[in-house]
């Protein structure tokens, strides 16, 4: 499983930092988990069906 950062996901999306923690905090964006008790990612896995989720809605 790939696991990915706040960083990478901002690059994913064109958006800023704040920006991807406001998506998560508006349920636009999946929430991240925890990994190694203090690391935040997401999961690629997450985010790509979170992506198809939006390619029906449209």
């Amino acid at each position: 499983m790939q696991y990915l950062s706040v960083k990478s996901v901002s690059h994913r999306y064109d958006i800023g930092v704040s920006t991807v923690w406001l998506r998560v905090k508006q349920g636009k964006l999946p929430q991240p988990v925890k990994v190694h008790g203090t690391s935040t990612r997401w999961r690629l896995e997450d985010l790509e069906k979170f992506e198809q989720k939006q390619v029906h809605e449209a």
